[in-house]
C-alpha cells in the first residue's frame, strides 16, 4: 500500500500530468457583454473546451449568459459585433475585375470576419457575406 501511495505522490510531480487552470466568469454576464479582465478569473482545474488564459476572452462579446463559476468555451464568444440586425451596410460582390456595389440590409449581428446573412435591397435576394473591418458584407464568388 506504501509503494503505491509512493507511485501516486510520484506521477503528480511529472510533468505533462499537472492540471491545467480554467476561465470561469467571476460574475453573471449578460449576452452581448464585452468581456473585461474583471470579469473573469481562473479556477484550479482543467474542463474539457474550456478556455484556460484571460487573454483569449478578454475583448470578445458574450453569444448569450454566462454565469457566475461556469467555465468559459470558445463557443461562448465572439468577435464584437459592428453591425445589428437591420442595419442597412454596402455589399459587395468581387470576382477579378468585375466590382458589384450596393446596398443590403443585415439579417443577423455579426463581427468582424464574421458570416452575415444579408438581403440585397435591390433584388430582395438573401446571401451570405463575410463582414469586413469597415462593415462591409463581402460576398464570395
Amino acid at each position: 500500500m506504501l509503494g503505491r501511495a509512493i507511485l501516486i505522490a510520484v506521477s503528480g510531480l511529472l510533468p505533462g500530468h499537472a492540471l491545467a487552470d480554467t476561465l470561469v466568469a467571476l460574475h453573471t454576464m449578460r449576452a452581448r457583454t464585452i468581456v473585461t479582465p474583471a470579469d473573469v478569473g481562473l479556477q484550479p482545474g482543467e474542463v474539457a473546451g474550456a478556455l484556460t488564459a484571460p487573454e483569449e476572452a478578454i475583448g470578445l462579446e458574450t453569444r448569450g449568459v454566462i454565469y457566475a463559476g461556469r467555465p468559459i468555451r470558445a463557443r461562448d464568444l465572439g468577435q464584437p459585433a459592428i453591425v445589428e440586425r437591420n442595419q442597412i451596410i454596402p455589399l459587395l460582390f468581387r470576382r477579378g475585375s468585375l466590382e458589384i456595389r450596393t446596398e443590403g440590409r443585415a439579417l443577423d449581428r455579426a463581427g468582424i470576419g464574421e458570416t452575415i446573412r444579408v438581403m440585397n435591397a435591390a433584388s430582395k435576394t438573401v446571401v451570405s457575406a463575410t463582414l469586413g473591418a469597415d462593415g462591409t458584407a463581402h460576398v464570395a464568388p
